[in-house]
C-alpha cells in the first residue's frame, strides 16, 4: 500500500448535479455549495482488495450483527481505536444523542421481460409525487444484475399482470448514449408494497454471489417501508445495544429517510429523496447543541435529512419533503457533530460527506488528512466493505 496516495486529498468536487425528483410535497432543500460538473466525483485514491469486499451477512460468518469490526476515529488528534460495534457505547456521554434511520427496506427488485422476451430486472427506486416511479433497469447475471444502458423507452412486463412503462430519462445519458434512470408508469394488481412482497426480492450487487432475505436488509429499528436499499451503517445495532445506549442515558431519536438506488458501479450523486424530521427529534437536535452534547447519526441518510432540516444557524425544525442536499468538504454542519459509517469506495460521493464531518473545528485539508489516515488503517487491519461489513465512528 502506498501511503502517499492515501495521503492525497479528497477533490471537492463531483461530477454533475444531484438530481431532483419530480413534484415534491415541500421545498426540495437547496445544495450547501455547488458541484463542479467538469471535476472527478470526490475521492481517496486507494483500491479496495476484492477480500476485503463483504459478501455475506456477518450472521453467515458466525458473528452477532454487533460483532462487527469498528473503527472509532478522533478528528481533533488523529487518534484511532479497533473494537467492535458491541462497545459502541462506550464512546458516548449521557446526553449525548444518536439519530437513526427507520425507514425499512422493501424487495426492490423485479423480475420483468422487454419487448423481445428478454429477462431483465427493475429496481425500484423512489416512489415520485406524481405516481410515478424512478426505476433502473439491469440485466440478469449469475451474481445478481448489473447496468443495462440498452433500454429504451416502452412498455416491460412484470409477474402477475403488472406492466412498468419507461417514459422518459431521469439520468442523463452516458457516452454511448445509455440511460440508466428512468421515471416510469408502474401498473400493479396489487398495491405497490404487497406487489413487491409477493412478486420481488432484494436488490444486490455482483460482490454479494447468494441470495439472503428481505430480514438480512433490515435494521433492527426499522418500521416504515420505502428504502430501496438498506441504511446500512445501522445494520450493527441489536435491540440490547440500544437498550444499553438509553441505559446510560444516551438519547436515541428517528428520522426517516427512504433511499433510492446507488448503484455502486457509476458512483453518482444522491439525487432527490423523501425525507421526515419529526418535531421530538428536532427537538432533541436543538437541545443537544445547546448544551454541547454529540448528535451522532448513524449513516450519511441522517446527515442529509437532519441538515436539510436545520437552518445555516443551527436551528433544527420538523420538516418534511425531498431533498437534493450534497454536502461538500468546505460545507459547515449545522446539526450534526458525528456519524457511525460503513467504508466506501473511492469514488462515492459519500466521501466528500465524511470529510465534511472530519473538518468540523478545523479545515477541510485537515479533515482530509484524518480520512486518509482513516481509510488507511482500515485496509492495513483488512476492516470490510459494504453493507455486510465494519463500521466507522468520527467523532470529536
Amino acid at each position: 500500500m502506498n501511503a502517499a496516495l492515501l495521503d492525497r486529498s479528497i477533490t471537492e468536487s463531483v461530477v454533475g448535479a444531484a438530481f431532483k425528483a419530480g413534484g415534491s410535497p415541500g421545498i426540495v432543500a437547496k445544495r450547501r455549495s455547488e458541484p463542479d460538473a467538469t471535476a472527478d466525483v470526490a475521492r481517496l485514491d486507494f483500491t479496495v482488495p476484492d477480500d476485503l469486499v463483504a459478501s455475506e451477512p456477518p450472521e453467515a460468518r458466525g458473528l452477532a450483527r454487533n460483532g462487527v469490526r469498528l473503527l472509532v476515529s478522533h478528528r481533533s488528534n488523529d487518534a484511532i481505536t479497533h473494537t467492535t460495534f458491541g462497545a459502541f457505547a462506550d464512546f458516548l456521554d449521557p446526553g449525548d444523542l444518536v439519530v437513526v434511520n427507520t425507514s425499512a427496506t422493501i424487495n426492490a427488485a423485479l423480475p420483468v421481460w422487454d419487448q423481445d422476451g428478454a429477462r431483465l430486472e427493475l429496481h425500484l427506486s423512489n416512489h415520485l409525487d406524481d405516481d410515478r416511479w424512478l426505476v433502473e433497469v439491469r440485466g440478469v447475471t449469475t451474481k445478481g444484475s448489473e447496468p443495462c444502458f440498452a433500454a429504451r423507452a416502452g412498455v416491460l412486463a412484470l409477474p402477475g399482470g403488472g406492466r412498468a412503462i419507461l417514459i422518459e430519462p431521469h439520468s442523463p445519458a452516458n457516452a454511448s448514449g445509455g440511460v440508466r434512470l428512468w421515471k416510469a408508469s408502474v401498473s400493479l394488481p396489487l398495491p405497490a408494497l404487497e406487489y413487491a412482497d409477493a412478486h420481488g426480492f432484494p436488490i444486490r450487487y455482483g460482490y454479494v454471489p447468494v441470495a439472503w432475505p428481505l430480514t438480512a436488509y433490515q435494521n433492527v429499528y426499522s418500521r416504515e417501508p420505502g428504502s430501496a436499499e438498506m441504511a446500512s451503517a445501522g445494520r450493527g445495532f441489536t435491540a440490547e445495544l440500544v437498550t444499553e445506549l438509553v441505559a446510560r442515558g444516551v438519547q436515541v431519536a428517528p428520522i426517516v429517510l427512504h433511499t433510492g438506488v446507488s448503484s455502486l458501479e457509476e458512483h453518482e450523486l444522491p439525487y432527490a429523496e423523501y425525507y421526515r424530521v419529526p418535531s421530538p427529534t428536532a427537538r432533541l437536535v436543538n437541545v443537544a447543541r445547546e448544551d454541547g452534547r454529540r448528535v451522532v447519526a448513524v449513516g450519511t441518510t441522517v446527515v442529509r435529512a437532519l441538515e436539510s432540516a436545520t437552518s445555516p444557524a443551527g436551528l433544527t425544525r420538523r420538516d418534511e419533503g425531498w431533498t437534493d442536499l450534497v454536502i461538500m468538504p468546505s460545507d459547515r454542519l449545522a446539526a450534526v457533530t458525528a456519524i457511525v459509517s460503513g467504508f466506501h469506495e473511492p469514488r462515492a460521493s459519500h466521501l466528500a460527506m465524511l470529510n465534511a464531518v472530519a473538518s468540523i473545528g478545523a479545515t477541510p485539508e485537515r479533515g482530509r488528512r484524518h480520512l486518509a489516515a482513516v481509510y488507511r488503517a482500515a485496509l492495513e487491519q483488512r476492516y470490510l466493505w459494504h453493507e455486510f461489513g465494519d463500521l466507522h465512528l468520527l467523532m470529536d
